[in-house]
Parts: C-alpha cells; structure tokens; sequence
C-alpha cells in the first residue's frame, strides 16, 4: 500500500493543536524563534506523545513579531547559532526528534543559499545526528543533508500555490495560500497519488515527496486536514509517518 505522512506546524499558539494531532501523523513544534517558550513545547510534546504522532521541531528566525517569515540576513555563524538554541530547547523536553522541519523564511532562504544550507545541517549534526531533516525536494537543503548523511524527506503542501520553477509562492503575493478546501484537497491527491502539482501558469510540476504539510495556523487547518486524510485513504493510501 502507498503510504504518505501528513505534516502539521504546531506549539505557535493556536487553539486546535490536540485537533490537529489527531489527524497528523508527524508535528513539527515551534522551540521558541518565530514562536513557543518552554511552557508551550511541554504542551504540544505531551499531546503529541498522547496522539502517538512523530515528534519533530520547528526552528525559525527569532522574530516573533513577524512571525519569522520576513527574510533576515544573518552570517552562517549566526544561523547556526539560533538553530543549536532551539534545538537544545526542544531535545531538554523531548531528547529523540523524529525530524527537523525549517520554518518560514528561513526554510525558504536557505534552500536557495548554499552556505545558510551547510550551517543549518552542520547545527542538525551536532544535536540530533539521527534526524530527518524535512525540507523541498529540490535546492540546497537536501543537498547539503546528503553531503552530511542526515536523511531527508521531501515535502510537499496542502494549502500553499507554487511557481513556475516549484518553489512556494511567495505569501506577499495574494495567491499564496490555498484558502479553498476543495482545491486544496484535490492538490493534495495530485501529489500524493501523481507525484505532480500544478504551477501558478497551469504547468504541471514533478512534486516527489513523502509529506505533505497543513498550516497550523489558520482557521480552517483542522477542516482541510480531516478532509485530506479522508480523501487520501478513500485512494487507499496508508497515513504514516516515514
């Protein structure tokens, strides 16, 4: 049976994290850069143990007030740095993650930067060695992660649009988010089932990937991950996390 793990971000401060659990098979917890303090990550790590769900974490710049996705400019020395401190947070709580899922802007600027790449995988190494790393399936990321031998498993998303070249449209555009259940579920399949997703133009995109990740914060995170993993194992496929 195909199988494919369904992804949620968690801990950030909304109201339906145990909701969110009980649908997810992995969680990615903010440690405490664009969200959560150490209150908030024993939370959502005794739900996620009750739930039986993948533990991972969620690091991401130390910018709560933007919520870390305004891109930073910060020296490899420096993002390895925030990194080591979530980490740590984060494994003093809960010492085996399951994975490490990048957050926001800095997912999106180190896939494209090489060295913020290394940095961010040489921090991994040094905490969690026998982690995935959650990251695009293509760009500097899990380029990095296989030059280091951390694992990796690629992701795909629910409810974010695409561009011409795959990578995430970017949120200050108005179409980034897919705020229509419907076709946000259907994209969902496409990936899942085809392996593609569809460009902004229409092209269709090759989308290869293990996960596939709900925002956990919107209004309508629980509604859309309840209908995809309907939808998905009405296709007979198997929710698990790899």
């Amino acid at each position: 049976m195909q199988t494919i793990d369904l992804n949620a971000d968690l801990g950030e401060g909304g109201a339906h994290d145990a909701a969110l659990m009980a649908r997810a098979s992995s969680v990615n917890i903010a440690c405490g850069g664009h969200a959560g303090d150490e209150q908030s990550i024993r939370r959502a790590v005794g739900l996620a143990l009750q739930a039986q769900v993948a533990i991972g974490a969620h690091p991401g710049y130390e910018d709560p007030v933007n919520f870390g996705r305004k891109p930073m400019f910060l020296s490899t020395g420096e993002i390895r740095s925030l990194i080591l401190r979530q980490l740590e947070r984060i494994s003093r709580i809960h010492p085996q993650l399951h994975h490490v899922k990048p957050h926001g802007a800095l997912y999106n600027q180190s896939n494209a930067d090489e060295a913020m790449a290394e940095a961010l995988v040489a921090a991994i190494a040094e905490v969690q060695p026998d982690t995935i790393l959650y990251c695009p399936p293509h760009g500097a990321l899990i380029k990095a992660a296989t030059r280091s031998r951390i694992a990796t498993c690629a992701e795909g998303f629910i409810d974010r649009r695409y561009q011409e070249d795959g990578n995430l449209c970017p949120r200050k555009d108005p179409r980034a988010v897919i705020d229509n259940a419907d076709e946000a579920v259907s994209q969902a399949i496409k990936i899942a089932i085809l392996q593609t997703a569809t460009s902004l133009s229409g092209a269709a995109l090759p989308m290869k990937v293990r996960t596939l990740c709900v925002h956990g914060e919107s209004p309508d995170a629980v509604e859309l991950l309840r209908l995809t993993r309907s939808s998905l194992e009405g296709a007979g496929i198997r929710i698990m996390a790899p």
